[in-house]
């Protein structure tokens, strides 16, 4: 019987300690009890990419990823964009992207290799801020998975991404008729709420973490601004 092996931790900035373990040719981070993300269980951050880039005019979309994770959403993203897109990624600890290169390489491929690929080591509020006050270019989307879901779980100053001012900033950050895509662990009312009351027009899916149509029901929130 396979077990699970230990590989390293990683401490986050102003919040938790993940874990990362190997399980034969799967790999999973974990936070306490909770495993965050998978190689068994990828198709809904698959889908936080593929199903924004259905909803999306063209096929070279300038778009930021917050959260890099496993890198499941960033290769669903380069695999639809076209040469002349750009894929902003905001990750908070350069730990993730270590592992990126060491125990996950073969996963990884040469995706943090691709000329389309801009990585940040930094919060995504940050890149959202940028682009508010005209440092950057705004984006054609915006795709969320910097945590557990809107109930910030790995880092509590990620509450603030998911508040009503947080959800206006990201809004003022997106071309007209750009999408905010949030992924999460479950549904939650509230939030969907606070994403009507900034002026965002909602859709919520339900999707499952395998494609085969097993595995746990994740919550997709596609918000278009008018």
């Amino acid at each position: 019987m396979l077990k699970r092996v230990l590989l390293d931790t990683a401490q986050i900035p102003d919040g938790e300690e993940l874990t990362l373990y190997s399980h034969g040719r799967d790999f999973m981070i974990v936070l306490g009890y909770n495993e965050l993300m998978s190689t068994r269980m990828r198709f809904s951050e698959e889908q936080l990419a593929d199903l924004t880039f259905d909803r999306l005019p063209g096929d070279s979309p300038r778009i930021l990823i917050g959260g890099y994770g496993m890198g499941f959403t960033l290769r669903a993203a380069l695999a639809r964009m076209g040469e002349s897109g750009e894929a902003v990624v905001a990750e908070i600890s350069d730990k993730i992207i270590e592992w990126a290169k060491g125990p996950m390489a073969e996963l990884t491929g040469d995706c943090l290799k691709d000329p389309r690929l801009d990585l940040k080591i930094c919060d995504v509020a940050a890149l959202i801020d940028d682009a508010n006050d005209g440092t950057c270019e705004k984006f054609d989307a915006i795709l969320l998975d910097v945590d557990n879901g809107p109930d910030g779980l790995v880092r509590d100053a990620n509450n603030r991404i998911y508040s009503k001012t947080g959800l206006a900033k990201a809004r003022d950050a997106l071309k007209p008729g750009g999408i905010l895509a949030v992924w999460s662990a479950a549904p939650d009312y509230a939030f969907r709420k606070r994403m009507q009351d900034v002026r965002l027009k909602v859709e919520e899916l339900s999707v499952r973490s395998r494609p085969n149509n097993k595995g746990a029901h994740h919550t997709i929130w596609f918000a278009r601004k008018a």
